[in-house]
């Protein structure tokens, strides 16, 4: 019992502190389709096209300066937020171009930096002020959203409120590359929180739904804690 018990604090602990990474990894894809998306749609943003083109333009380039410094392989994450006198950081985007796409893709960009930096409150901030987009490959970057509050709610210890944004992640784009770690994380939480029966019902799905995936092999080893 106390070899299972330290097991299960050990699995909670490493899988429950571990940022989502996807974005990340695959984050400079996304974020030039999107960009290309944001100068595509400054048409049919909600100026006329002479006035909001070249808002949503630089917007979309000064993006792209603070994504500079959040894609190098060793991130300055206080860089990429601030910016200095070589270019503009997530926050710049936000306080001058936030009602723009560009704006709201730097709220979601600002709140991964802050969380890296330890300061979950304003990662919260930043990543609740995120509004979700139509479309792909908006949809990913929408479920990484919620994944990532998720994850900010775990490190408050409001498990209860992480299974909610979990559940909002796989909601926001249900896929065999970002569903499965969502379940578990929500799965994870339910154990967290003693709900075994509402955990063991997260790994079920994922065994039912994405047997091929990684995440189906460890939901096996997870249903034995909730047990």
């Amino acid at each position: 019992m106390a070899n299972q018990k330290a097991a299960e604090q050990e699995t909670l602990g490493s899988a429950m502190n571990k940022t989502e990474l996807f974005f990340e990894r695959n984050g400079k894809t996304l974020s030039y389709i999107l960009l290309a998306l944001i100068v595509l749609g400054a048409l049919v943003y909600g100026y006329r096209a002479l006035v909001a083109a070249p808002r949503v333009e630089r917007a979309a380039a000064l993006l792209a300066e603070a994504q500079q410094r959040f894609e190098v392989q060793n991130p300055d994450y206080e860089l990429a937020l601030n910016g200095d006198a070589n270019g503009a950081g997530f926050l710049d985007v936000v306080e001058q171009y936030g009602s723009t796409p560009a704006g709201n893709l730097a709220k979601h960009y600002a709140g991964i930096c802050y969380l890296h930096l330890g300061n979950l409150d304003e990662a919260a901030k930043y990543l609740a002020g995120y509004k979700t987009v139509k479309g792909l490959p908006g949809e990913l970057v929408n479920a990484q959203n919620y994944g990532l509050q998720g994850d900010v709610a775990v490190d408050q210890g409001d498990y209860a409120a992480a299974v909610k944004f979990f559940d909002k992640a796989v909601k926001a784009s249900d896929n065999n590359l970002t569903a499965p770690t969502y379940l578990r994380k929500a799965g994870l939480a339910e154990l967290a929180l003693k709900h075994n029966a509402e955990a063991a019902a997260y790994f079920q799905r994922i065994i039912d739904e994405y047997p091929a995936s990684y995440e189906a092999r460890e939901a096996e080893k997870l249903l034995g804690l909730a047990e």
